[in-house]
């Protein structure tokens, strides 16, 4: 989940993701903040694409967008979506169970933040950090 400021947004992140060189099965939607003030929506997977739509129309915050994967990672994508000259913000990128703090005025909506995940229970021990290093070697993601 990011902001934006141009209508063009939808075809620019369609293109980096395309582009990520991986697989990715995706839907993307933007909330447009002035004119006709639709949602701008694309993608490659109809699940991906109506949970995109959903989330950006709850929301209802100009010039957000909201993009939904499968088959890949946000970070797979993370760094070739902040190189998008119209990306101002990423507010999340994250499978785990978000809140969006919305804010409301007589001229709209807007994101001041975002509930990502849980807190943490406790500290991390000594066999705990063995086993995130050798999971993220299993994944590919360290040598």
């Amino acid at each position: 989940m990011g902001q934006a400021h141009f209508i063009k947004t939808v075809e620019d992140v369609y293109e980096v993701i395309v582009q990520s060189g991986i697989s990715i099965k995706f839907g993307v939607a933007f909330c447009e903040a002035s004119g006709v003030r639709l949602l701008r929506w694309d993608g490659n997977d109809q699940e991906c694409i109506e949970a995109a739509k959903r989330n950006a129309m709850c929301v209802g915050a100009g010039h957000s967008f909201f993009i939904f994967l499968k088959q890949g990672y946000p970070i797979n994508i993370l760094n070739q979506l902040k190189s998008v000259p119209e990306v101002c913000r990423i507010f999340c990128a994250t499978s785990n169970p978000v809140q969006v703090i919305v804010a409301k005025t007589a001229q709209g909506r807007g994101i001041m933040g975002v509930i990502d995940g849980e807190s943490p229970l406790g500290v991390e021990t000594e066999a705990d950090q063995d086993e995130r290093k050798a999971f993220l070697r299993k994944i590919g993601y360290k040598h």
